[in-house]
């Protein structure tokens, strides 16, 4: 049992907020307490920061029983059986049928038999001016509660006592990201709980961070370099908790299109920060990062999910081995002619949705830079062809060429622009090879948004591979492609 002091409606509204922050699928929010002791307040508060709409109605569902949300991240309904006449009744309201794929809010539980598997149950009770708050969790809740109750003591610490916490977008990591406070004051609150790579794992091999220091010391090393990353306002790095500068919400996309301007920009900024040679060893605010080498280790060991997927699961093992011995017959020339080219700062996540356009600001620092953490020191080519290839907003040819160009007239001729657009082939083909298995794993897994990105995906592929250095794995690439394409015909 936790209890929490609501001194005033902000309190509450704050503390509706920190639990609108945590909700996931299948949770029950049971709201308990006499007449007048703030359930309806509270509901309204937690469905106004969940939906990220601060001027949201929400009217009382006391006549109605049940209201619905779809503005949400998840699905959402608010129910009030105070006027049901037996238990029953939840049944043909839909509570459980909601709480498959999203959650619920119920005031007057008690008036039926709810169970829920996961969930806050929190009971309001008037304390002098303001309320109490009693709360008991089942299932994951508890520690999402502990978790957030953290946070809110983190923003406590550094003069955001009530603001209201919203769900900002994120990655497919384990961070979560929120925006607090109100225009034009507002924040970013990084939530990132320090947990390690189990060795051998995916993040591990791949030199994935687990930590909020690279973020700081990455991102202090390109202010210095003359780049715009948002400031560092408070942490709290032992328990993964940053409060960082708001770049807002404007992307260097329009509609999901990409605005030439904001992309020739984006290619600036490259061209600036591969314009002088930079260290393998990275300092920013007090602290040295090295960065760990993009080499054909690493890249290797990316191909496995792919490899995995579209050959070794449809052949048996000894044909399975001989077009892996191929596959890497064909790499290993490649990745000789990536290790001849001079190694930089990777940023490795450069494209669309880690860039926003700050439009107040000058040059290359209208391009706010948002996930950098992971950056390795590699081909310079390579953020370069994650812009114009982007995996998820369409870059035509003909932009990609133009941009690309700009992109060498920049360096000034200290770039060979043949040895560019052959590093840009390979390490594209390298890249989209290893999309094209992780986004139709993630499609057969019913993850539809990953679907509607494979046709880009196979569409720069195709691109990469009409490049005369990929020839062999044109022709490599074909088979496979042909025999899953058998494969799905027969399927149907």
């Amino acid at each position: 049992m936790n209890t929490i002091d609501l001194p005033d409606e902000h309190a509450t509204a704050a503390f509706a907020s920190d639990i609108a922050a945590v909700a996931a699928p299948g949770d029950a929010i049971l709201l308990r307490g006499g007449l007048g002791a703030g359930k309806t307040a509270f509901a309204r508060a937690f469905l106004r920061a969940f939906c990220n709409a601060p001027d949201l109605e929400v009217p009382s569902p006391t006549f109605t029983l049940v209201q619905t949300y779809d503005e949400g991240r998840l699905p959402a309904a608010h129910f009030d059986l105070y006027r049901i006449s037996a238990p029953e009744e939840v049944d043909e309201l839909g509570l459980f049928e909601t709480l498959e794929t999203g959650i619920v809010l119920v005031e007057w539980p008690e008036r039926a038999d709810i169970s829920p598997a996961q969930g806050f149950d929190i009971t309001l009770d008037i304390a002098g001016a303001g309320r109490v708050a009693r709360i008991d969790t089942t299932g994951t809740a508890g520690p999402r509660l502990k978790r957030t109750r953290a946070l809110r003591a983190f923003l406590a610490a550094n003069g955001n006592a009530a603001a209201i916490r919203r769900h900002v977008k994120g990655d497919a990591s384990v961070r979560r990201y929120e925006r607090v406070g109100a225009p034009p004051a507002t924040s970013i609150v990084m939530d990132w709980p320090p947990v390690p790579h189990p060795p051998g794992s995916y993040g591990a091999r791949a030199h994935w961070t687990h930590t909020v220091g690279p973020f700081i010391t990455v991102a202090a090393a390109l202010r210095e370099a003359g780049l715009s990353t948002p400031r560092v306002l408070a942490e709290d790095a032992g328990r993964g908790l940053l409060l960082l500068e708001d770049f807002g919400s404007e992307s260097v996309t329009v509609d999901g299109a990409p605005v030439r301007e904001r992309y020739a920009a984006a290619v600036d900024v490259l061209a600036h920060l591969h314009g002088r040679p930079r260290p393998q060893n990275v300092a920013g605010a007090g602290q040295t990062r090295t960065l760990p080498a993009y080499d054909r280790k690493v890249m290797r060991f990316e191909h496995e999910r792919f490899l995995d997927f579209f050959v070794r699961d449809d052949r048996s093992p000894v044909e399975a081995d001989a077009m892996v011995a191929r596959f890497d017959d064909i790499w290993r020339p490649l990745y000789d002619r990536l290790s001849a080219a001079t190694p930089t700062w990777l940023l490795r996540d450069y494209h669309s949705p880690n860039l926003m356009w700050l439009g107040e600001r000058e040059g290359i620092r209208r391009v706010g830079l948002l996930d950098f953490q992971d950056s390795l020191y590699g081909p310079a080519v390579y953020d370069v062809m994650s812009l114009l290839q982007d995996a998820r907003t369409t870059v035509p040819a003909e932009l990609e060429t133009d941009l690309a160009a700009r992109y060498l007239a920049a360096r000034r001729g200290d770039v060979d622009a043949a040895a560019f657009r052959e590093e840009f082939a390979i390490l594209g083909a390298h890249r989209n090879l290893r999309l094209v298995a992780l986004f139709t794993r993630l499609a057969g897994e019913g993850r539809g948004e990953y679907a509607a990105h494979l046709p880009r995906c196979r569409a720069y592929l195709d691109r990469d591979l009409s490049h005369p250095v990929l020839s062999a794995l044109a022709q490599w690439y074909e088979a496979v492609r042909a025999r899953a394409e058998v494969e799905a015909g027969h399927e149907h």
